[in-house]
């Protein structure tokens, strides 16, 4: 390969970039998959995944949200570097650091220990600590993010004439939200907990698809 084969250092970087986006998510399900797989007494049912960072293993899912922050952080930054230059471009990017930002603030402010897990604690839910209610905070500042996020990069999407993955991003968001109101609700019970299981896991398969889908327009306009 010849010097003028290479792409430019700029498409390099953020190509690199993108590819955080298709990194964060499966790190982040498989290191919570195998904690509630492992983790005495966590029933993914009935606890939050932000729950697992509590008790004797409670640095790993400490260490899950502070890198899958950092990764997420990194992938807005090649986000809104491919797309199209703009208003939209760059509040995708700073919403979707906003997001990441909130999975490492989750990380330093741990949820509350609640219903029986860690072992030991007491059934329901007790009462509410600082750290629980900056956790609670944080949380609901990044999933707004998230949110605002999914129907921004569809509007930037719909620049690129991507009308699909326009409406695929904008999906994304209403389900998300809808699942983040049952839960916060606090009525939807187990059915809730589920509900907002299966939005996480979607939201990371939409990052990791529009990271996919963005890396070949790097440097093709």
């Amino acid at each position: 390969m010849t010097s003028t084969d290479c792409p430019p250092l700029a498409e390099r970087i953020t190509k690199s970039l993108l590819g955080y986006g298709v990194l964060a998510g499966p790190f982040y399900v498989i290191v919570a998959a195998a904690q509630a797989v492992l983790r005495d007494g966590y029933d993914p049912t009935r606890h939050s995944v932000s729950q697992l960072a509590n008790g004797d293993f409670g640095w790993i899912q400490v260490v899950n949200f502070v890198a899958t922050g950092a990764m997420t952080i990194a992938a807005a930054v090649g986000i809104g570097r491919a797309l199209p230059t703009g208003r939209a471009a760059r509040w995708a990017t700073v919403l979707l650091c906003g997001y990441g930002a909130g999975l490492v603030a989750a990380a330093g402010l741990r949820a509350d220990p609640s219903d029986g897990f860690p072992p030991g604690t007491p059934r329901g839910v007790g009462p509410m600590s600082r750290h629980g209610t900056g956790h609670l905070l944080v949380a609901g500042l990044g999933f707004a993010c998230l949110i605002a996020a999914g129907f921004v990069v569809g509007a930037a999407l719909r620049q690129l004439n991507a009308v699909g993955w326009a409406w695929f991003s904008r999906i994304t968001a209403t389900v998300f939200a809808a699942a983040f109101l049952a839960l916060a609700s606090g009525m939807g019970g187990r059915a809730a907990v589920i509900a907002f299981t299966v939005a996480v896991v979607w939201v990371w398969a939409w990052l990791a698809a529009i990271s996919v889908m963005l890396y070949p327009r790097v440097g093709s306009t």
